[in-house]
């Protein structure tokens, strides 16, 4: 169900397993520059949602143009699709793909407890950092950008001061999983998820994300580039936006890194 590709034609398997959801479309690359970079070169060819996956990715980033490592064992994948709702309805896909890996982490390593969702974009195993996901819109197609630490987890030192300790699969679990194995439940349960997003909108899939949450009911910080919001996490809106309770009131925040 996959195939290598060196710049060729997308790839779209004329016979799908069961675990390779219909009308989506796959490419995979030994290695590229970053996967959402290759999503941007592509656009022009799509006729439906396409997921990319890179064993290596040579110039990948995070948020806020964070670089991100990605060694070989560690799953690098966008998904690229046309955006039909406005850019912050579809932007609420942060929360359909943060559900959809915390799922797809359960089926592969068949613990339903170890997984946590962090706002507003991180998966957690045991408390530290697994998975991270980075939305862009490239014209009127949205890129769903996601990076998995299966094999290898970054140092402590090469992470900003306060943030969670970065974790893997291997290191957490002794699990190895494969990155196309890994790309087979993501996108499967992905695609369950994305039907349930476009037809019921987005308040069961806030229900859903919010079952899972990390520290809700308890203290974090929310912190910008300009200030910095301590509150007790209540709430996500149907917007998305974290709700802390603060001495002064209840806060919306729309966009954030948070620390506990």
């Amino acid at each position: 169900m996959s195939e290598r590709a060196s710049g060729g034609d997308i790839f779209k398997p004329e016979k799908q397993g069961s675990a390779w959801p219909e009308g989506y479309g796959r490419l995979v690359f030994d290695s590229v520059d970053s996967t959402l970079s290759e999503a941007a070169r592509r656009v022009a060819d799509l006729t439906g949602p396409l997921w990319i996956l890179a064993d290596e990715q040579t110039a990948a980033r995070g948020r806020r143009g964070r670089s991100w490592a990605t060694p070989k064992g560690n799953f690098a994948s966008t998904l690229i699709m046309r955006r039909t709702e406005a850019p912050g309805i579809a932007a609420l896909r942060s929360f359909v793909a943060s559900l959809a890996l915390r799922r797809a982490f359960v089926r592969v390593t068949g613990d339903d407890g170890a997984f946590a969702l962090k706002w507003p974009n991180d998966v957690l195993l045991n408390g530290g950092k697994v998975a991270g996901i980075l939305l862009e819109n490239i014209g009127d197609h949205l890129a769903i950008g996601i990076g998995v630490n299966l094999a290898h987890a970054p140092g402590a030192d090469q992470v900003e001061a306060g943030a969670l300790r970065p974790v893997s699969i291997v290191g957490e679990t002794g699990l190895v999983i494969t990155t196309a194995k890994f790309l087979d439940a993501l996108a499967s349960e992905y695609a369950l998820l994305e039907t349930q997003f476009t037809t019921f909108g987005f308040a069961s899939i806030r229900t859903a994300w919010l079952a899972h949450a990390a520290r809700l009911g308890e203290e974090i910080v929310a912190r910008t580039m300009r200030d910095e919001t301590r509150g007790i996490f209540e709430d996500v809106d149907e917007l998305g936006c974290l709700i802390l309770r603060t001495p002064k009131g209840r806060v919306a925040i729309t966009a954030a890194d948070v620390f506990f």
